[in-house]
């Protein structure tokens, strides 16, 4: 197994144990089984392993940062219990299994959402007040917020619903994409670089290494929807076909998105590659733009 793997999966443990004793401290119960059933369902944990990799990148303390990374895969979870909700995307296959509000009923699955992005910020502020210094807590909390609402992750969800069935140019999609699955990325990202980059050129790069980030992470996630079977992807596929929504596929092919994946993700290299400690995120951004699924 490469170094590469080996530190990603050494993060993932960390959040994984750290998520699995912050449920423990809720009521036994359905809401609780709900919130479980998604919160540990085989994701990847893109989005926590960023944030304590952009920590260690900026020679911050992984332990200030932990709670944070499993907030961030908190408010994700929530997001996608949310995104396959009938009155939304309608997906019954999430991961290989039946999504939550197929299980546990639509009521309960939006309470399960609910429960993860309120507990998500408590357990933020319950970290701040435990910091000897709360600012970096603080300016985390900011940036995941920033990412995950009404000017990040929701509004982009907005957007997405408002341009189904509509045809829309790179520019329109790229804002989409941006927010709906670029924002969050970027935030967890920057509230991992708040516990050690403290100058603004640091953290601009820290930025512009997410914004790519996520635009070449939606690319290629285009691409696998149109080319992978719901065996290998674990949802289903073509969704965003059959409900005639543009996509990087739809505007330039496969191969055509295949390169502009690749050109995002240079983008996103370029920008860390003056950090010393770079070299984890980098091969991160190489390894996903390939990703089989």
């Amino acid at each position: 197994m490469s170094d590469y793997q080996n530190r990603y999966d050494a993060y993932r443990l960390r959040v994984e144990e750290y998520l699995h004793a912050s449920l423990m401290v809720l009521p036994e119960g359905e809401l609780r089984d709900a919130m479980a059933y998604s919160l540990f369902g085989g994701g990847k944990l893109l989005r926590p392993v960023l944030t304590l990799a952009a920590c260690d990148l900026a020679d911050g303390v992984i332990g200030d940062a932990l709670p944070f990374a499993g907030a961030v895969e908190m408010i994700h979870t929530y997001s996608l219990i949310h995104d396959d909700l009938p009155c939304m995307d309608n997906d019954s296959l999430r991961r290989g299994r039946p999504t939550n509000h197929v299980v546990y009923g639509e009521d309960m699955a939006v309470l399960a959402g609910d429960g993860l992005l309120s507990w998500a910020f408590e357990t933020m502020l319950i970290a701040c007040s435990t910091l000897e210094d709360p600012r970096p807590g603080l300016l985390a909390t900011q940036a995941i917020a920033h990412g995950c609402g009404a000017l990040g992750m929701v509004y982009g969800q907005s957007l997405d619903i408002k341009n189904e069935g509509r045809p829309l140019g790179e520019q329109e999609l790229r804002m989409v994409h941006r927010n709906k699955t670029g924002a969050l990325i970027k935030g967890a990202l920057l509230a991992g670089a708040h516990f050690g980059f403290t100058d603004a050129l640091s953290l601009h790069a820290v930025r512009t290494y997410g914004e790519n980030l996520g635009v070449a992470f939606q690319i290629a996630d285009d691409v696998l929807d149109a080319t992978q079977s719901a065996e290998v992807l674990g949802k289903t596929p073509h969704k965003d076909q059959e409900a005639h929504k543009t996509t990087y596929v739809t505007l330039y092919g496969v191969e055509g998105a295949r390169q502009l994946c690749q050109e995002y993700t240079d983008r996103a290299v370029e920008a860390l590659a003056p950090f010393p400690k770079s070299g984890f995120l980098i091969q991160l951004a190489q390894a996903y733009a390939k990703r089989v699924r």
